[in-house]
């Protein structure tokens, strides 16, 4: 019943606010809802994926009428009181003391109105903070600006990849003149795929900076820190694609950490599972292997794209703080020990990129160590990295 009313009192404020959107008219329409993400002039909170974002999106409409009303209520008393009476019309202030009753009354309704709000908010905190019994583990790194997705216990154990934007959409952004787009700034190179109707737990944290991992679908949003571990989770009751974002101002390219999670049915999500594992064994290149350089280069370019491009530019000349590449005093040193410590280590703005395999890492320092104006001959063997890491 109260559900009931609540529904119907937020309609009837959604539609009194719709106006509101109006502004933003012509802009918007250029565009369509994105199922799983944001709305085309939307006011209230998106569709629910799971039990919990519905618990919570209900929870919040609940505590907004129950303000609403206290708000109405103490308002008009007392405008009713200021007008009725006012000296003007010839009432003259009472001459009172204090009233045990009107201090009674005072403490014990809004106690009680506390009450009434913290238990279904208690009811539903206490469940979001429940991870235990999970079908699904996985590790949630945030990185200066991506994700990495890392499966520790379930089906699907041992996956590892990292997701960042979709090269277009960085081109699209940094054109200045973006054109409409339904997903703007929102695809990633590898969504998050997980099964419908599994307990998902989600373990946070970071390689740098304080992130915050939010799919609002899920009603899930939970800080991702260096150095500590947090956890979340979630139990997707549909199949389909869902959006988020980093949600903790983490730097420059805040805007560019996108959130896609890929929900499939038990049956595909095996399959997903079967055709990455094969992936992986396929990438899983000889540490040992000797290279030339020119192949090895050439992956490098492709590894350069997907995790350097995006601060360092395509053409290796940085930005503000971040520094070029091109003709950079360590890339062209013969000592590749150098870069190889700032890759698997970081340094500054620079973050560790240990989660790299061996033959990634050394790829991609040859491939900075020949392109653009350094034309240094120099090759980097993915046993030098492995050396490195010990």
């Amino acid at each position: 019943m109260m559900k009931s009313i609540s529904n119907k009192l937020a309609s009837l404020l959604l539609t009194a606010g719709a106006w509101a959107g109006s502004a933003a008219f012509t802009a918007a329409q250029a565009v369509n809802d994105l199922p799983g993400g944001p709305a085309v002039n939307q006011l209230n909170l998106g569709p629910a994926a799971t039990k919990i974002a519905a618990e919570q999106q209900w929870l919040h409409w609940f505590m907004l009428i129950i303000c609403t009303v206290i708000f109405v209520g103490v308002f008009g008393v007392m405008f009713y009181s200021i007008i009725k009476h006012r000296k003007s019309v010839g009432h003259k202030p009472a001459d009172f003391h204090e009233s045990v009753a009107v201090e009674v009354a005072w403490t014990v309704i809004p106690f009680i109105i506390v009450i009434l709000m913290a238990l279904p908010a208690t009811k539903v905190v206490v469940a979001q903070k429940d991870t235990s019994n999970a079908d699904l583990t996985i590790k949630v790194t945030g990185y200066q600006w991506k994700w990495g997705y890392d499966y520790l216990k379930g089906e699907g154990e041992g996956i590892g990849f990292i997701s960042t934007l979709d090269n277009s959409h960085r081109v699209m952004s940094e054109s200045g003149k973006p054109p409409p787009t339904d997903d703007y700034l929102l695809k990633v190179d590898n969504p998050l795929v997980v099964p419908v109707d599994k307990k998902v737990r989600i373990i946070t944290t970071a390689n740098d900076v304080i992130h915050a991992f939010m799919v609002p679908a899920f009603g899930i949003k939970q800080d991702a820190i260096p150095g500590f571990v947090r956890d979340t989770w979630f139990r997707a009751e549909k199949t389909g694609d869902f959006y988020g974002q980093c949600a903790e101002l983490c730097g420059k390219e805040h805007a560019y950490m996108p959130i896609h999670v890929k929900v499939l049915s038990a049956e595909d999500y095996s399959k997903w599972v079967d055709d990455q594992k094969k992936i992986m064994a396929a990438k899983a290149d000889d540490p040992n292997k000797v290279w030339v350089l020119d192949e090895l280069a050439k992956r490098g370019e492709k590894v350069y794209a997907a995790n350097c491009a995006a601060c360092h530019q395509a053409n290796g000349k940085g930005a503000g703080p971040i520094k070029a590449l091109d003709g950079s005093a360590m890339v062209l040193d013969a000592d590749k020990s150098k870069q190889i410590a700032i890759m698997l280590n970081g340094k500054g703005a620079m973050p560790a990129w240990k989660q790299l395999s061996d033959t990634e890492i050394a790829a991609v320092i040859t491939y900075t160590k020949n392109s653009w104006s350094n034309k240094t001959g120099q090759l980097v063997q993915p046993a030098d990295i492995k050396t490195a890491r010990k």
